[in-house]
């Protein structure tokens, strides 16, 4: 596939359809915050960014809904990352019904009843991937230097017994395993297009990409690449949303 057909691909939203002021409330490891964020950044929709200290949540004490992300649009509060990308699709798409596509709606569901499922027991499939994870997470969280220390090791064992628990509750024997059926279901979903959307990403694209990107350059996503055929597809996705919409703040 050509470059300059990838690039194309890009939506952005007729400025007067351009919201004033955008602030997204996440953590930045979070794969739902990701995903509002590859709808963002693929609509070339500027965002402000405040980084959630996880273990306060002082930035959202403000806020009665005290988890993430948190999308304030105008001075609207958006909440839950599914509700977010439909919510944001209506207002830079009027004319189009959101998720009117059969095929589309189905998929979008399956990232959240499904996909996401299986990434905590392989980002904590072990005691050493758990520490990885977690460096990544300190590193890029908001944390003060007492937190990320503090964190880091504490933050691992507690989430490395969450997805023992998460495991038996979704049936999960075989981490990788599922993983890597997850990826290739969904590579046989794409039928051969480039992207669900067919030559466009579609919400489920989206959704599926920024769920997945958190983990791209840990140990899981390493090896889900290397062990199915999401490859070529997440490298078409990163070329077609392209850079970061993010502002200063």
């Amino acid at each position: 596939m050509a470059l300059v057909t990838v690039a194309e691909s890009k939506e952005p939203p007729s400025r007067d359809l351009l919201p004033k002021e955008v602030v997204l409330y996440q953590y930045e490891a979070c794969p739902f915050c990701n995903k509002v964020k590859a709808f963002l950044d693929y609509h070339d929709i500027p965002y402000k960014v405040v980084e959630v200290n996880p273990l306060s949540k002082k930035e959202i004490k403000w806020s009665e809904y005290q988890k993430v992300p948190i999308l304030v649009v105008d001075g609207e509060q958006l909440i839950n990352s599914s509700d977010i990308m439909k919510n944001m699709s209506s207002r830079i798409h009027p004319e189009s019904s959101v998720l009117a596509a059969e095929e589309e709606a189905k998929w979008f569901r399956w990232v959240d009843d499904h996909l996401v499922h299986v990434l905590s027991p392989n980002i904590y499939r072990t005691t050493s991937e758990a520490l990885e994870s977690f460096d990544y997470i300190t590193k890029n969280g908001n944390f003060t230097w007492l937190e990320r220390c503090t964190s880091k090791y504490a933050g691992a064992a507690i989430m490395y017994f969450v997805s023992m628990k998460l495991k038996k509750k979704y049936n999960i024997t075989d981490e990788r395993g599922a993983l890597y059926e997850a990826a290739e279901t969904w590579i046989k979903a794409l039928d051969g297009r480039d992207f669900l959307g067919g030559s466009r990403p579609n919400l489920a694209d989206l959704a599926v990409f920024g769920v997945l990107r958190p983990i791209r350059h840990l140990s899981a996503g390493k090896d889900m690449v290397q062990n199915t055929g999401i490859g070529e597809w997440l490298q078409r996705m990163e070329l077609a949303v392209g850079g970061s919409s993010r502002v200063e703040s």
